[in-house]
């Protein structure tokens, strides 16, 4: 058994990482850290029959533990990823924190100096499909964000296969509220919220757009520029993301389907619908899947991908653990299934 401790445990994606590793055949949960809840036990801190006790972060005892979940906001999960990388720990970190390889494009979007610049060399971007060899022996991964998974599996095959043309990639996602985290806002409280589509930081000013612009350049550095777009869906959880793509010459719908197909076909977490589906939230709700579908627009001469991903699993605590099976040397789909 592999022993792990959680940071950030009453936070919506610290606790979906602790129920997911509570049912984990090769995990035993030595913690569940959080400066808020110490000193309480889940079931009073969540709506959980689970009577775990809450530590604070001085309390949680690193050298009992193989590897460490942070669930921690960014600018405080560095501080705690360097005491657990000191402590040979190895971290899974799913703050924004090692995300971005240059610390002045950190500083640039999150407003501050990056708080553990010296790790970043050894940090590895965890969109495990795609970064597998280097998971494997990686001592900190930084967890990727809810709406560049969504959108970098749909985007990466055709970026590296060449299939991308000239012009503006648009991408319009859309979250449940989960995504904005636990902490309440104006704008995430349910009156704001319920039957209302609002738009965020649209155009080219979400955090999320440096992250996704890295991947997508060190595949294929001549794309053009992204043109985000998030808004918050009145519903829980959950994200769908429809991603418009000027094709290259030549490309059509059934080749970019084609691609997408056999990219992924032995994939267990990545689905592409059969022609004529769209993918939807219901399609991933729940689980740990990405569920991508196609739609030609020839006229226009582009094609829809459509992503669908449970922000909280796949887009957080999911790929979090299925990362951490990769390291470990665990069957991928170990307590996502």
């Amino acid at each position: 058994m592999w022993r792990v401790g959680i940071y950030g445990v009453t936070g919506y994606a610290g606790f979906e990482v602790f129920r997911l590793l509570r049912r984990h055949p090769a995990v035993e949960i030595v913690f569940a850290a959080s400066e808020s809840g110490a000193g309480s036990v889940l079931s009073q801190l969540f709506p959980t029959t689970e009577d775990f006790p809450v530590v604070g972060f001085a309390e949680a005892p690193l050298d009992q533990v193989d590897a460490v979940f942070l669930a921690l906001p960014h600018g405080v999960s560095a501080s705690v990823a360097r005491q657990a990388h000191d402590a040979g720990v190895r971290v899974i970190d799913l703050s924004a924190d090692f995300r971005l390889k240059d610390p002045a494009t950190y500083a640039r979007w999150y407003r501050e100096a990056h708080p553990a610049p010296e790790l970043l060399p050894e940090a590895v971007y965890g969109l495990t499909e795609w970064n597998r060899a280097a998971i494997r022996e990686a001592t900190l991964i930084a967890n990727p964000g809810c709406y560049p998974t969504a959108t970098l599996l749909a985007l990466l095959p055709l970026a590296q296969a060449g299939a991308v043309g000239p012009g503006p990639i648009v991408v319009d996602a859309k979250s449940g509220v989960s995504g904005a985290g636990r902490k309440p806002s104006l704008t995430t409280h349910f009156v704001e919220v319920d039957e209302n589509l609002s738009p965020y930081s649209i155009g080219r000013a979400h955090r999320h757009l440096p992250e996704m612009e890295q991947m997508l350049q060190a595949i294929h550095g001549t794309l053009g520029p992204l043109v985000f777009s998030p808004q918050l869906l009145p519903v829980a959880r959950g994200i769908l993301a429809t991603i418009y793509v000027p094709l290259a010459p030549g490309w059509t719908e059934a080749m970019v389907h084609e691609l997408l197909t056999e990219v992924y076909g032995r994939e267990p977490f990545v689905k592409v619908l059969p022609r004529g589906t769209l993918a939807t939230l219901r399609h991933s709700v729940g689980t740990n899947l990405c569920v991508l579908s196609v739609t030609g627009v020839p006229e226009a001469g582009m094609v829809i991908v459509t992503s669908s991903i449970d922000n909280l699993i796949k887009g957080a605590a999911g790929q979090a653990v299925q990362n951490f099976n990769v390291m470990f040397g665990i069957e991928e789909t170990a307590g996502l299934l």
